[in-house]
């Protein structure tokens, strides 16, 4: 049924696309014979609009991986550097909440631990919506940042590194065997949001799988059983994710970009001191826009990653 809204959503995007192309046109022919360019103008205006919106329909239209429409987990852990790598991880979560909600998706907060003076520890949110894991799994990588630290009292600048990991969430119908003697689980006091109720007890889980080195954790609830089901969740969902990872790495090999958007690479680099740039180092999309992008414009990347990345696809393939 899922797969069947997907389609009956996409043909709909196709049959609105051409609608409003054919009103646009006559509607830009009907300027050009009255000599109008404010209406002129208005209908190349809506033309560039509708020139975006088909782009992006036709990038989602190659989200055709068995996980792609699935939501999405999104984790976030500093690099070294102390406080000032974990604001980065903060900044960091801050965009891509902003980014799923722009988009129209929602966005769960699972796990959460502050920075001794500022910023995170870590984070890791759940973001819900169509092809959520389609698109942010472009975003796995290490991301650089280079400005003036707000923490260092000479106004030197600093370059700080923090890691986001994307996996999907994954439905009932697809088993992930997990031996219980391959975990180990740990209990822990919540800390950060969550008020009194939260940090009262050690209602936080973490979940050790041994033979993969996995870690995940949750503290979202105040119930240790709704915690330690959701981070079962999670585990079944890296482990799966890790899984799609190998076959990609397989099928990609020939065409040697296996690592492309592997674990531990840098992907992007956030430079706000002494000029302001956001340069994708995959597809080489800049913009000058730092503020946009850490405020949620991560579409122009997105879309380049993941035109590329189905390009290299289809040439392991061919």
């Amino acid at each position: 049924m899922r797969e069947r809204n997907q389609l009956d959503q996409q043909m709909n995007t196709v049959r609105e696309v051409e609608a409003e192309l054919a009103e646009t046109v006559e509607l830009a022919e009907l300027a050009d014979m009255e000599g109008d360019e404010d209406l002129f103008d208005e209908a190349v205006t809506a033309l560039k609009a509708l020139k975006e919106r088909a782009g992006r329909a036709e990038l989602e239209a190659l989200l055709s991986g068995e996980a792609d429409g699935n939501d999405c987990y999104v984790e976030i852990h500093p690099g070294a550097g102390g406080t000032e790598a974990q604001d980065w991880a903060a900044m960091l979560t801050r965009m891509y909440t902003r980014w799923a909600q722009s988009s129209g998706y929602k966005v769960e907060v699972i796990e959460e631990q502050a920075g001794e003076e500022a910023g995170l520890k870590s984070a890791t949110l759940l973001i819900k919506g169509d092809n959520a894991y389609g698109w942010l799994k472009t975003e796995a990588g290490v991301h650089r940042l280079v400005r003036i630290s707000p923490f260092d009292s000479s106004g030197r600048r600093h370059t700080s590194f923090a890691s986001v990991w994307a996996y999907p969430l994954i439905d009932d119908t697809i088993e992930i065997e997990i031996l219980d003697k391959d975990v180990r689980t740990d209990t822990y006091r919540a800390s950060g949001a969550g008020g009194q109720h939260v940090n009262k007890t050690d209602s936080a889980i973490r979940l050790t799988h041994e033979p993969t080195g996995i870690v995940v954790q949750c503290q979202a609830d105040r119930s240790q059983h709704k915690n330690r089901e959701t981070a079962w969740n999670m585990l079944r969902a890296r482990l799966y994710e890790l899984e799609l990872q190998k076959r990609e790495a397989a099928a990609q090999a020939e065409a040697d970009a296996k690592t492309d958007i592997g674990w531990g690479h840098q992907i992007r680099s956030y430079v706000l001191q002494p000029y302001q740039m956001v340069k994708d180092l995959r597809t080489n999309v800049e913009t000058s826009d730092t503020q946009g992008v850490l405020d949620g414009d991560l579409d122009a990347f997105m879309a380049a990653a993941l035109a590329a990345r189905v390009g290299l696809e289809d040439g392991a393939e061919a």
